[in-house]
């Protein structure tokens, strides 16, 4: 949902990556959070009315659409582009009305290409990332919104099963309660994308869904205005999700997500329920493993009952029971031995599909404890740990496939392979097969 803090976060690792990615539900960094900037700007980068424009430069994921010549061709060819989009628009009930006030005089904004493509260079600790997003700013702001908003919260509530406190998260955190919602034209950066660069096909859909809006009247282009990669609104929609789950719940006609609180909330909340979210349940739970706890066993795939983790010796953080041994749930260990673990339920993989990314949803559920009066995490991360650089990362996956491990790509991205690979090195060397990607391991790595 932001172009995002949707652009992504690949974690899993105490290194949560700041990454440009693009999800498959909502919200990616973008220019609306420059203090999660992935990329230091070039001295002498060209401006325009004050916007940075595009470097001019080969994207660096290597694919031929993002090659400087190929960026150059799709831009020269822009209105042929969207001449040649219309029949499709016309096919899906857009006028010809709507579509040539839309497209005409539209350039493409290249600047874009950049934020697409760009590479990490500066990362965060998973402590890091909690400590900006679950601020005691944020808290005290989202415990105003759910007071002066009682009633819808009520109403979502009760057609919907959704915990409020996590849809005030998403609001909190997406947009900080509608202060940072963007202000790229969803039609020119859409459009952009759907002629231009290496994810045509998928930004198409997304050209025509926010057209389908306006066509239709959701949304007027004034309100039309979001991330890079065309999320807007306080949640962070792209047009498509809009287009599916947006709902008219105050009933005056419009599914309005962008000023109508009652209609935001139930929109959400509906993608979260569409999406399988449990009522009732939490999102997790904060827990403290007993010593010599075997590791390996700390992977999503790895489902066991409450019931059957406390036979393995682990407790719930702060002297707290389980309210429900049935509910299954995975451990995840984003410090490794040296920091805090969770028991991660069904919600938290609902959550992770609005964006998935295993930083992004801790902090949805730890803000909506928060939110809700919860305390703050019991036990302590391992702050004196460094984070790898990007290219200690990509050393460290080639260090791992030279002797024989399956990473994936060598990327720089820790993605299951790599966690499960480090996990394996560090058992076959006699560390604690934590899957933490230290320091510690990327020197054993490289004298061994």
């Amino acid at each position: 949902m932001w172009d995002r803090i949707r652009s992504s976060f690949l974690a899993g690792t105490a290194a949560v990556l700041i990454l440009a990615s693009l999800q498959p539900g909502c919200a990616q960094v973008d220019d609306r959070y420059p203090m999660l900037s992935t990329q230091s700007i070039a001295p002498g980068y060209p401006m325009t009315g004050g916007k940075l424009d595009w470097s001019g430069e080969s994207g660096a994921s290597g694919h031929p659409l993002m090659t400087s010549d190929a960026i150059r061709t799709a831009a020269a060819n822009f209105n042929s582009c969207l001449e040649r989009l219309w029949p499709e628009a016309s096919r899906r009930g857009i006028s010809r009305a709507t579509y040539d006030a839309q497209t005409r005089g539209l350039t493409p904004d290249l600047k874009i290409m950049d934020l697409m493509d760009a590479q990490p260079e500066f990362t965060k600790a998973f402590w890091e990332y909690l400590d900006l997003l679950v601020s005691e700013d944020r808290i005290a702001r989202g415990r105003e919104i759910l007071a002066q908003n009682r009633a819808a919260f009520d109403a979502m509530e009760r057609a919907y099963g959704v915990d409020r406190h996590v849809i005030t998260a998403i609001w909190g955190i997406e947009s900080k309660y509608s202060t940072m919602i963007g202000d790229r034209p969803v039609v020119r950066s859409t459009a952009t994308l759907a002629c231009v660069g290496r994810r045509q096909d998928y930004f198409r859909n997304e050209f025509f869904a926010i057209l389908e809006l306006l066509n239709r009247g959701d949304v007027t282009p004034d309100e039309a205005k979001g991330s890079w990669a065309g999320a807007f609104g306080p949640t962070q929609f792209m047009p498509t999700v809009y287009k599916s789950y947006a709902v008219d719940a105050d009933g005056d006609g419009r599914r309005d997500v962008i000023a109508s609180v009652p209609d935001l909330l139930a929109s959400t909340a509906n993608y979260f329920r569409k999406h399988g979210w449990e009522s009732g349940q939490t999102w997790g739970y904060e827990i403290v493993l007993p010593k010599n706890f075997n590791f390996l066993l700390a992977d999503r795939s790895n489902v066991k009952t409450i019931h059957e983790w406390e036979r393995l010796g682990i407790v719930r953080a702060g002297a707290k029971g389980f309210p429900r041994g049935g509910d299954r749930a995975f451990l995840m260990v984003p410090a490794g031995s040296q920091g805090p673990g969770f028991l991660m339920l069904t919600n938290f993989r609902v959550i992770m599909r609005y964006n998935p990314s295993e930083a992004y949803a801790l902090a949805i559920g730890h803000l909506s404890d928060r939110l809700r009066g919860g305390d703050a995490l019991v036990q302590a991360w391992p702050r004196h740990e460094r984070v790898l650089t990007r290219e200690e990362r990509m050393e460290m996956q080639q260090l791992l496939a030279r002797r024989g491990f399956d990473i994936g790509e060598s990327d720089g991205r820790f993605g299951p392979k790599t966690r499960a690979a480090i996990r394996d090195y560090q058992a076959r060397s006699g560390m604690v097969p934590d899957g933490f990607a230290s320091q510690t391991v990327l020197a054993r790595l490289r004298g061994s």
